[in-house]
């Protein structure tokens, strides 16, 4: 079975570190909870990323989908792309509230 690498551009960094400092402002335990339940969905990237469902309908292409990542009453989105046979890159991370990716 095929393993693939997980890698991040800089805006998905950010918006991990936007999401995380957002939820710190109420309380920590929740804020590193979520960051946990984030990364653990992420592990599902390197096996299995084309179970995830494909981004705007398909638009985009069969390569950019979207990773729905459960957590609470809501969620998380990531949108990524599969580069090649090895390589996974994620794009962006948003709240499954928020309206779009930036």
């Amino acid at each position: 079975m095929n393993r693939y690498q997980v890698r991040f551009t800089p805006d998905a960094q950010d918006d991990l570190l936007r999401l995380y400092d957002f939820l710190l402002q109420f309380d920590m335990e929740i804020a590193e909870r979520a960051l946990l339940v984030i990364k653990d969905g992420f592990r599902l990237l390197e096996q299995f990323p084309f179970s995830c469902r494909k981004a705007a309908n398909g638009l985009h292409g069969p390569r950019i989908r979207e990773l729905v990542i459960s957590f609470g009453a809501s969620g998380y989105v990531a949108l990524f792309e599969i580069d090649d046979a090895s390589t996974v890159t994620i794009l962006a991370v948003r709240h499954q509230r928020e309206e779009d990716y930036h």
